[in-house]
């Protein structure tokens, strides 16, 4: 097993640092990939922010651009509004969150967290990666395609996605997006069966399962998720694929046209779409946030200088909520009459996840209580994702309820509760997992007064951009709005300077942003030489070079315990590799040994 991947480095720059089957450099393909995607998917947003605080004034700069026909007087076309946030949140989740989170973080990270030499399949490796590229080809295509993206929302919902009378000119637009959908979930797919059986199979000589560090368990259980999973959404994906070109009936209501005459009743289902799609894209939420929890799992334990508080018990709450995550779809459909039995079957279900999420907010707080936290910036940011996700996550308790969703289901409450989970939760353990293992991946150390920076001016203005937008929901500000300014003649005072103020924010937010920029591609080429261990971990990563020579380790490392041994009573430091034997004076507790 230890020469099972032993292959010289390749000396042809064009597969050393492009077509590469090493797992470091898809990594990092991985990571600027996504990072690209980020800035593209931000700037959506803030056209959106623009028109939701002042509703059909001209945009500056894009307006010149777009809308200088004078019927159009330089205003955003409502349709136009529905385009921008269906390609915002197909970017941000499909080709920003989850491309970093488990392409760029999952790559890089499981081998040498396990103290293997490469993936399992390293040729399927880069296969997972530029697949990723046909996708965001026909993702940005979509914008210069008669007619523009889809609008029909991110979720896709027929008949407006398969009919093409229902959204006039959408559908080269509509296709391309389940084109690149399809690309991605293949890249994801390709990329789950790589990690599940480097995993199982290459694990180094005493790396047991309950001695893998959080972050691989984290992966390697949202790999099992999209191994489930994403076959189901990619059936779907192709038969409204299939409904769009070919003239099949699995979800319009309404068939081909005859001649000149009127459409045909084609018998399709549309609900049934909308099965098939949430059995995959609920467990995708956790697929976007289960990577998150095991980074800030090692993040905090390494900078309270404390064993992470009950490992095994976080372990079984993140499989509880993996498991979990495959019963509860329907909660995203309570709005479409089904039998009130089985809409308490889905609303019971949805609220016992948290319990296992209870136990890791717990368990994260035992950890650092009475622990000697170093406040550095990835622990600054996995310390947000804490808080931002407690927050969202008792949001999603009242959505939970089938009556109070029904009520708050189409409305910003639901939006603010999304972002509270994906950008105050996902984005944050990005960056603390960018701030942690920056110096393992590039050899150089990111500047921390920046990072803090960063990370202080990037948590006020995540809340004061998302914090409003349950308090507007409340009023009934309803999602796929353009135009707020209705809800003042509804008596809901407050909704138009609210949103002015959550735009003022999301800029600032965005601005705050330039720090990380700077500290990032600064560092890159003129940051400090990293040491091996900077942060006095535990893990195997912090036991080869930084960066990590080609083959990870030149002898496979040996594992005599569990990652998470700090400050252990009797030690000459406060820190016990995992590579390091016990010393005979100490005892470890048996349920970390």
């Amino acid at each position: 097993m230890s020469d099972a991947h032993v292959h010289p480095r390749p000396r042809n720059p064009l597969t050393r640092y492009v077509f590469s089957t090493d797992h470091k450099v898809i990594a990092v393909q991985f990571l600027f990939s996504g990072l690209i995607f980020f800035a593209v998917g931000g700037l959506l947003a803030m056209i959106i922010r623009w028109q939701l605080a002042w509703p059909w004034r001209p945009v500056p700069i894009l307006s010149k651009w777009l809308w200088s026909a004078p019927a159009l007087g330089g205003q955003m076309p409502p349709e136009f509004y529905n385009k921008l946030f269906t390609m915002h949140a197909t970017i941000m989740i499909f080709f920003v969150i989850i491309p970093i989170l488990t392409g760029a973080f999952g790559n890089f990270l499981i081998p040498l967290m396990i103290g293997a030499r490469d993936m399992a399949f390293p040729k399927l490796n880069m296969f997972s990666y530029w697949i990723m590229w046909p996708g965001f080809a026909f993702l940005l295509a979509s914008f210069f395609v008669e007619g523009g993206p889809s609008e029909a929302g991110w979720t896709g919902y027929p008949p407006l996605s398969t009919d093409p009378h229902a959204a006039p000119g959408s559908l080269n637009g509509q296709t391309y997006w389940l084109l690149a959908l399809l690309c991605a979930g293949i890249s994801s797919l390709t990329g789950s069966i790589n990690y599940i059986t480097t995993v199982v199979m290459l694990r180094a000589p005493g790396m047991k399962m309950f001695r893998m560090p959080m972050t691989v368990w984290s992966l390697f259980i949202t790999a099992l998720l999209q191994a489930f999973a994403l076959p189901v959404l990619t059936s779907a994906l192709v038969m409204q694929l299939l409904d769009r070109t070919a003239g099949t009936n699995f979800f319009s209501p309404v068939g081909a046209s005859v001649g000149n005459g009127p459409a045909v009743t084609g018998g399709g289902a549309p609900l049934l779409f909308q099965h098939l799609f949430w059995f995959y894209s609920h467990p995708a939420v956790y697929v976007m946030i289960l990577p998150g929890m095991g980074i800030a799992s090692d993040v905090i334990s390494t900078f309270s200088r404390k064993p992470l508080f009950g490992y095994k018990p976080m372990v079984v709450a993140l499989a509880a909520i993996a498991g979990l995550g495959f019963i509860v779809w329907g909660h995203h459909m309570f709005q479409s009459g089904m039998n009130p039995a089985l809409g308490a079957t889905f609303m019971v279900s949805t609220m016992m996840i948290a319990l296992p999420s209870a136990i890791k907010v717990f368990n994260w707080i035992g950890t650092m209580w009475g622990g000697r936290i170093q406040y550095t910036s990835a622990m600054l940011n996995a310390m947000a994702f804490v808080s931002m996700f407690i927050i969202g996550g008792l949001s999603g308790i009242f959505m939970a309820a089938t009556p109070v969703d029904i009520h708050i289901h189409d409305t910003y409450f639901i939006v603010g509760h999304i972002h509270y989970v994906l950008f105050g939760g996902s984005t944050f353990a990005i960056f603390a997992g960018v701030y942690y293992w920056f110096p393992k991946i590039f050899g150089r150390t990111m500047n921390e007064g920046l990072g803090k920076v960063h990370f202080l001016f990037t948590f006020i203005f995540m809340t004061g951009t998302f914090l409003f937008m349950h308090i507007v929901g409340w009023h009934g500000h309803m999602r796929r709005i353009p135009d707020p300014t209705v809800y003042e003649f509804l008596r809901a005072p407050g909704v138009v300077w609210m949103n002015q103020f959550m735009t003022i924010c999301a800029f600032a937010l965005g601005l705050a942003q330039v720090p990380f920029v700077l500290n990032f591609f600064y560092s890159l080429v003129a940051g400090p030489k990293a040491e091996a261990n900077p942060w006095k971990a535990n893990s195997l990563e912090w036991t080869t070079a930084s960066p990590p020579p080609h083959y990870n380790f030149e002898d496979l490392p040996r594992v005599f315990h569990a990652p998470y041994e700090y400050s252990v009573p009797g030690g000459e430091e406060d820190y016990l590799p995992q590579t390091s034997p016990l010393p005979p004076n100490i005892t470890l507790d048996p349920v970390m040994a």
